[in-house]
């Protein structure tokens, strides 16, 4: 069985406490990746996500989370003492303690040096995930469904509650785009003084490229669905196998897989699906 050693990436990139979450968000972006272990001096002290940014655009938080997210320290979001790993740990122990515990991300730790990350991303590239045989009905989910017009706080607070990705469809019930955590997390928010815009105007948005136009009237909304959804969405058709999944996963860098047959939404196949299969 595969050693955590063997699929961590190496060397990590990291930041200190007292750096600012925008700096943190920043090398997310420029590197994409999607989390940076918290150093102080040479120790591990915490483990930064893009999950921990995306949730605090939450705009019913306190007023004093409401800073311009230049000067918010990473120590404020960040999670403190996280779960580690030895370079020693079996590909399957990983994937079980990554569904168990709900990270995304474990710091591979000898004799207190950190020597890399592994990742969920790391586990789907690794011979374990890429070799499963069984099909993809047999491991997706039902799909959570959202409107393109829905608000950024409905979506929000429906990621909080269900920590899922959300399939938004048109009014006719067609796959319009897909909601990841990537795209609450990296949506570019803030306006020139660092706040949260609001909207108080009578938008009009087309239905679909070419389609029929809709007038609505939104109070307040920060943003809406089809403002910061992933479109066109990737699907496959359920005779698709979970290797077939994994590859295209692997090879388009995203993290799920909608399951259709025509224009019929069947479900969703994603990256922890796969996980759990692993660590079977």
């Amino acid at each position: 069985m595969m050693k955590a050693e063997e699929v961590m990436s190496s060397p990590v990139r990291v930041v200190a406490p007292d750096d600012t979450a925008a700096y943190a968000r920043n090398l997310m972006i420029k590197h994409k990746i999607s989390r940076l272990p918290v150093m102080e001096g040479a120790h591990v002290v915490g483990i930064i996500t893009k999950k921990d940014l995306a949730r605090r655009l939450r705009q019913t938080e306190p007023v004093w989370r409401r800073r311009p997210i230049d000067r918010i320290p990473v120590s404020i979001l960040m999670t403190s003492e996280p779960m580690t790993v030895g370079p020693e740990t079996g590909i399957r122990d990983i994937a079980a303690i990554m569904i168990d515990r709900m990270v995304s991300g474990l710091p591979v730790i000898k004799e207190g040096e950190l020597l890399g990350i592994i990742t969920k991303a790391d586990v789907l590239r690794s011979k374990a995930a890429g070799n499963l045989g069984v099909g993809v009905t047999g491991l997706m989910e039902e799909a959570v469904i959202v409107n393109r017009y829905h608000s950024l706080d409905h979506i929000i607070d429906l990621l909080s509650e269900r920590d899922e990705k959300m399939v938004v469809i048109n009014n006719n019930g067609t796959l319009a785009g897909i909601i990841t955590e990537t795209n609450l997390a990296f949506f570019e928010y803030a306006n020139v003084s660092g706040g949260i815009p609001e909207k108080d105007i009578k938008m009009l948005r087309k239905e679909a490229s070419g389609g029929r136009k809709a007038f609505r009237y939104v109070t307040e909304v920060s943003a809406i669905a089809e403002d910061f959804m992933t479109h066109p969405v990737l699907t496959a058709p359920p005779e698709t196998t979970a290797a077939e999944a994994v590859r295209m996963m692997v090879d388009h860098r995203i993290n799920s897989v909608v399951i259709t047959r025509g224009n019929e939404i069947l479900g969703i196949v994603k990256r922890d699906n796969i996980l759990q299969e692993v660590a079977k």
